[in-house]
């Protein structure tokens, strides 16, 4: 068979426009893809890998999972947020194309026993697609796992769904000259789609925008981005030093991850800088505990912070096969329940989406992500009360007094828009 790509360089990854029709058009299901890559198993490792790789683009996946089993090797990947299993293969196999994606990837191939991260890009349809790599030893040899970073997924903030309570909110947040904005929520929660949509919101060749990211995940015109390096003494305490001196206007960094990195983004903060940056909270209220925590101090947290954020993602409803449907007594009443009382418009609980399943959502029911999320402006009150070391409790229901509405809250309201179900923001916020 054809080599159907062109490898020119270590750790890049040239798609032929061949092998990209040939997927897309035979490649709509999770079926459709297990027997276009069984038809791959014979040939060359770089045009297995190849297929697996435009497979994964084409079907949107976030992350792509190599696992060795004790006789097989096995292919899983992520779809809107759920792990499917694709295929099972020989691990004579498994191992070539762990060789041939750690080559790529710049990771030291005669390593197995400690983890390894590396990276490498996909140019396809005229997209550059990172790939972010990491290998770990497991108890038949080394697991990899792949992020997809397609810049597809650079989002502007009116494409972020939000509601107009929301946009409104963020709208005006973004454009003051100095503060701290924070996002928070798990990994993959998308958290950094968020920032981004509000970088590209507020870029304009009057104002001077840098980060610094652990990685870089999306390359963003007319933005100065930097990347720490740990190993070089380059982390993101030392990098934002750097960052402040360089006379910015906007400040984007990747995680908060100290009390150090915490004390110079709020000095940032309070110094004429406008500093968006993420934390590992569970709802918006644990930002602040969250950065007491570090060490930081109240008496910088309350006038620096100007919003907290908490985001989810959860899976839309798939409109090919969805129907909208009379709530039973039970959904009338949760819903009733948790949105009475709000200072937003309620959509009418008439009807809410019922899924199926249809060969375009894989029989899932559900076709693509959106964020949900809830958060709250650090005002007078919530200034002062922060002063006196609140616990997250009680943050929370300030907040809420003040009018947030809650991520569980914001989940339901897009039931009524017949966005997402009962059962997916179940899943993924609680209740």
């Amino acid at each position: 068979m054809e080599n159907t790509s062109s490898q020119k360089l270590l750790g890049s990854v040239e798609l032929s426009s061949d092998i990209l029709k040939s997927v897309k058009a035979e490649v709509k299901t999770i079926a459709d893809l297990s027997k276009k890559i069984e038809s791959y198993l014979e040939e060359k490792t770089t045009d297995l890998l190849d297929c697996i790789l435009a497979s994964a683009l084409t079907l949107e996946a976030s992350d792509i999972h190599f696992e060795p089993q004790e006789e097989e090797g096995k292919l899983r990947l992520r779809l809107d947020g759920m792990l499917h299993d694709i295929l099972m293969f020989d691990l004579d196999v498994y191992k070539k194309l762990a060789s041939r994606i750690k080559l790529l990837s710049k990771i030291k191939l005669n390593i197995s026993d400690k983890p390894q991260d590396g990276r490498f890009s996909i140019s396809a349809d005229d997209i550059l697609v990172e790939i972010r790599t990491s290998s770990l030893p497991s108890e038949y040899g080394e697991s990899i796992v792949m992020r997809v970073l397609n810049p597809k997924n650079l989002m502007g903030l009116d494409e972020l769904g939000l509601r107009e309570d929301l946009r409104t909110l963020f709208n005006k947040e973004i454009q003051k000259p100095n503060g701290m904005i924070i996002v928070t929520g798990p990994t993959g929660s998308g958290k950094t789609t968020t920032l981004y949509a509000f970088l590209k919101k507020i870029q304009n060749p009057d104002i001077k925008i840098i980060t610094i990211e652990d990685p870089i995940e999306y390359h963003m015109q007319g933005v100065s981005q930097t990347q720490v390096a740990p190993e070089k003494g380059y982390d993101f305490a030392e990098g934002l030093r750097s960052i402040v001196r360089q006379d910015p206007d906007v400040i984007l960094v990747g995680e908060i991850r100290d009390l150090e990195t915490a004390g110079i983004a709020l000095q940032a903060a309070l110094t004429g800088h406008l500093v968006l940056s993420t934390l590992h909270t569970n709802d918006a209220a644990g930002t602040i505990p969250r950065l007491v925590d570090l060490g930081a101090e109240s008496s910088s947290i309350a006038p620096a912070l100007n919003m907290a954020i908490a985001q989810r993602l959860v899976r839309k409803v798939c409109h090919g096969c969805s129907i909208m449907v009379k709530p039973t007594a039970e959904e009338k009443m949760e819903l009733e329940k948790n949105l009475s009382g709000l200072k937003i418009k309620i959509p009418s609980i008439d009807k809410i989406p019922k899924i199926k399943g249809c060969q375009l959502c894989n029989q899932t029911g559900y076709k693509g992500r959106k964020g949900v999320y809830e958060a709250f402006l650090i005002d007078d009150e919530m200034e002062r009360f922060i002063l006196t070391n609140p616990p997250i409790s009680s943050v929370k229901d300030l907040a809420v007094k003040k009018g947030m509405v809650t991520m569980y809250q914001g989940g339901l309201i897009d039931v009524l828009l017949g966005t997402t179900t009962i059962e997916e923001v179940k899943r993924v916020i609680g209740e």
